[in-house]
């Protein structure tokens, strides 16, 4: 029997907003446990939540962008369970009126291109974490993460493989990063992704589903949706039922494990919150949104193609990550060569990103500087060998390109007799050589022009180079003639 695997996506962004959704409380990673916790947000009796309209802002912006309908009258709803990181014992979220409805993605694997349906887009607050300590066996709770802004983009099952989970994934994730709502660090938590899996016969109907929580990197994602595919298939093929269950995913381990019963809605008692009014947006606020939405990268990427005759390889690398698009147009607005811009940062500046393990977010380079290389490299006063040592001393130290240029004698000589001599010294020390290229071997010449340019060093002019061998090559070619 031939099976298919059915998987649909919940995914988690938390919005980069400078406080919690329902309270005033700092929103960023990496304090000291329960230091970014207020009574609202640690569920201290009493207290009543405050919505931060950004936060509603940031929802209307990834809706459109995903081409959904806004719902004109949303409210949010109280989702009931117990658990040691949810010190309210519930959670604000939206079930019977999410904000966002209908969207859809566009992916493209192995040059197929997939509309994926989007069914909501709901906003609701982060719960806490919790730390567990091997060691002594103890389990600590920190509440910073308690109140955070989180949208939950949940999509139709609409993928049949890792290959378009990932590929929707990234699209999602560079939306996301476009229009500035979520940094997307996956290795922060601030995106991660529940996924429910199901498989069935080819055609069949659908297979009971399984979810795997909070899965935070691309590659875990994979191997555990290849995992979970096979472990099903597994259970069916030997005359057994896939139970409906949550599932936890050991990437150390590379398998997934039951933690508890699926819950169904009636399992969460939600019902509508009390101690906050119905959101309402009117046509003129969304046209405000609209009109303020930033250009995408795939709008970058064809006004690349079209504007600056990238290649679409060279426009997909440059617009994957905002942070190198915004470095891309920094270099062209200065320099005016985008091909040389595009070139620059697909070539040197990925490979240095490479060497030194840094992430795109994380890149900070002068454009100004890069830009001056530009104009240095392209009119001739320095070489490309030595235009990239300087891309290099600027990516990692910062320097000055003209003083660093200066110091390290790397202008390329413009005195034409200086190349005559070391030509002449080239040849009077490669007699056989010569010999060689006067009986018609003309590959010699590109020995001869390397012995030439490594005479001269690093300020070494290519063109005044084989200019001034040639011309000697040539008069000793006559000089023979007439001998002979």
């Amino acid at each position: 029997m031939d099976w298919e695997t059915v998987i649909g996506l919940e995914v988690h962004a938390e919005l980069s907003t400078k406080t919690k959704i329902f309270c005033g409380c700092r929103v960023a990673f990496g304090g000291e446990p329960n230091t970014y916790v207020c009574p609202v947000c640690s569920g201290m009796p009493g207290v009543l939540p405050r919505l931060n309209y950004t936060v509603v802002e940031y929802a209307i912006r990834a809706g459109l962008a995903l081409g959904c309908s806004i719902t004109e009258k949303c409210k949010f709803d109280r989702k009931n369970y117990f658990y040691p990181d949810l010190p309210k014992s519930y959670q604000i979220s939206q079930l019977y009126s999410p904000i966002c409805r209908d969207g859809f993605l566009d992916i493209e694997v192995d040059h197929i291109r997939k509309t994926i349906g989007i069914r909501e887009i709901h906003m609701e607050e982060d719960a806490g974490k919790l730390i567990h300590d091997p060691q002594n066996d103890n389990t600590h709770m920190d509440f910073n993460r308690c109140g955070v802004p989180l949208l939950e983009i949940v999509s139709h099952p609409d993928m049949r493989n890792s290959g378009e989970v990932l590929a929707y994934l990234q699209k999602l994730r560079e939306i996301l990063m476009y229009l500035d709502i979520c940094d997307c660090k996956m290795q922060e938590g601030s995106l991660r992704a529940d996924i429910n899996l199901s498989v069935r016969p080819i055609g069949g109907l659908l297979g009971v589903r399984t979810e795997m929580k909070n899965l935070n990197s691309f590659k875990a994602i994979e191997r555990a949706i290849e995992y979970e595919t096979k472990r099903q298939i597994m259970i069916l093929r030997s005359g057994g039922e896939v139970e409906q269950e949550t599932r936890r995913w050991d990437d150390n381990a590379c398998i997934s494990y039951s933690m508890r019963s699926k819950e169904n809605t009636q399992d969460y008692r939600y019902f509508p919150e009390p101690d906050l009014l119905p959101i309402v947006t009117d046509a003129t606020l969304l046209t405000q949104i609209k009109n303020s939405l930033p250009e995408l990268a795939d709008q970058k990427r064809e006004r690349y193609m079209h504007d600056y005759g990238l290649t679409e390889h060279d426009a997909a690398v440059i617009t994957d990550h905002k942070n190198i698009s915004a470095l891309f147009e920094s270099v062209t607005k200065i320099s005016g060569e985008p091909i040389e811009s595009a070139h620059l940062i697909t070539g040197e500046i990925m490979r240095l990103m490479n060497q030194t393990n840094t992430l795109p977010e994380n890149l900070s380079i002068d454009a100004s500087k890069l830009a001056e290389l530009i104009g240095f490299v392209l009119s001739g006063k320095i070489s490309r060998n030595a235009y990239k040592e300087v891309v290099e001393a600027v990516f990692l130290h910062d320097v000055v390109p003209e003083s660093y240029i200066v110091n390290n004698g790397l202008f390329m000589l413009t005195d034409n007799s200086a190349f005559v001599d070391a030509a002449k010294a080239v040849l009077d020390e490669n007699q056989d050589a010569l010999e060689e290229y006067r009986l018609g071997k003309e590959k010699v010449f590109g020995f001869l022009l390397g012995q030439t340019m490594r005479k001269i060093g690093s300020a070494s002019n290519p063109d005044l180079a084989r200019k001034a061998l040639q011309d000697l090559l040539t008069a000793d070619s006559m000089e023979h003639s007439h001998m002979d």
